[in-house]
């Protein structure tokens, strides 16, 4: 690290203060911009109160609360939860649940200072002015990514809460779809804010600023079972299940089978619970251990394997204006950024399969190349052949 910062050039070393900089003040500015929330007693309520009577008060529909207390949709909205064989317990539970996922805006702004952070280190600041490829081992040091995703699980995660999320942002707009929310369209907003992050820059959002995903990219740093990881899983595998999941979920929520209209699969096992301390479901306990434990040699199994934002933002990363990208014009195939990425996304990119693996910007594969063929920049830029570099 050292190193690498001795290394900058002057004007690199001004935009990395600046950077800084203008990262803290963004952050700054979104806790000046919240809004003050309105704080809700969940003890007023009772199980003599209706749907209709409650819904309003706290700012969900009366299909969400139904949904929440585990009832039909349909149910009758005017009676009163006590006859509906609602428990005093259970509305309490309830309710404390729904006002959890009350988003924090905030986190948009500390989300976006996050992406421009690393978008400007990938960009400008990982490779120093004054080393040159036979001291590429040197570029892209793994410290400034670290901090950033240390920021990310202690801010963005257990400071702020799990609300908003990337994956969260999928799921609010299809339950809206089925009157779970009554803000449709605020919550295709904040869909949309994540969708213009991976647009920018390839999944940039989840690979250094989603706290879940940090979580899990922290644990595969660590040495532990190292010699493990060369096996890498396929990605016709982890993208089916991921797929076929997306796919149960629409089924149910919009009753297409199962009869129980509004049933969100993910809601079970949601890890961003982690973030509220909410550890009453089961398989939300159970896909923590189980992800945690495959963090050590499976490449961001949650990513892989579950998350539909993740397979949203896989689709999307296609058209990012910034992402990894091969000089195919020096490029030898000599598979040393392959090897260095943790799953199939650099084969992908080498083989230039537009339905290849997730790339997450991890900068494992800029630091590799001996003939300086990889880089992180802009895909409408046409780059062309400096040479092999070998010579500096």
């Amino acid at each position: 690290m050292c190193n690498w910062f001795q290394h900058l050039s002057t004007t690199q070393k001004i935009i990395l203060w600046l950077t800084i900089a203008a990262m803290i003040l963004i952050g700054l500015m979104g806790y000046g911009f919240q809004p003050e929330g309105k704080t809700i007693d969940v003890k007023q309520f009772n199980n003599r109160n209706s749907i209709s009577d409650i819904a309003p008060r706290i700012g969900v529909t009366g299909k969400a609360l139904a949904r929440e207390l585990n009832l039909s949709l349909d149910v009758p909205k005017k009676k009163p939860l006590f006859k509906l064989g609602v428990k005093p317990d259970t509305l309490q539970h309830s309710l404390e649940h729904l006002l959890s996922h009350r988003d924090t805006t905030v986190k948009y702004y500390i989300y976006f200072a996050i992406c421009m952070g690393a978008l400007i280190y990938l960009l400008l600041l990982g490779r120093p002015a004054k080393l040159g490829v036979k001291d590429r081992k040197k570029w892209y040091p793994v410290f400034p990514y670290t901090v950033i995703l240390m920021i990310s699980v202690a801010i963005c995660g257990f400071l702020l809460r799990k609300s908003p999320n990337p994956m969260e942002s999928v799921v609010k707009v299809f339950k809206s779809m089925v009157g779970l929310y009554p803000d449709v369209w605020i919550k295709i907003a904040a869909f949309g804010f994540f969708v213009f992050l991976v647009i920018v820059a390839s999944k940039l959002i989840c690979g250094w600023g989603c706290p879940f995903g940090a979580i899990q990219e922290l644990i595969y740093k660590l040495p532990v079972l190292k010699k493990t990881r060369k096996k890498k899983l396929p990605f016709w595998f982890s993208n089916t299940i991921r797929t076929g999941l997306f796919l149960v979920m629409l089924v149910l929520l919009f009753d297409i089978v199962g009869g129980k209209r509004g049933f969100v699969v993910y809601h079970y096992i949601n890890p961003f619970n982690l973030f509220n301390l909410d550890f009453e479901s089961h398989g939300v306990i159970i896909i923590l251990a189980v992800v945690f434990m495959l963090s050590f040699f499976v490449y961001r199994p949650f990513c892989q394997f579950i998350c539909p934002f993740g397979l949203i933002s896989w689709l999307l990363e296609k058209l990012s204006i910034f992402r990894v990208k091969i000089n195919r014009d020096l490029c030898t195939f000599c598979g040393a950024c392959i090897r260095a990425c943790p799953n199939e996304a650099a084969r992908g990119i080498v083989d230039n399969n537009i339905m290849g693996a997730d790339c997450f910007s991890c900068m494992r594969c800029l630091n590799t190349c001996p003939v300086d063929a990889i880089h992180y920049g802009c895909v409408l830029k046409s780059q062309k052949p400096k040479g092999t570099g070998l010579d500096k």
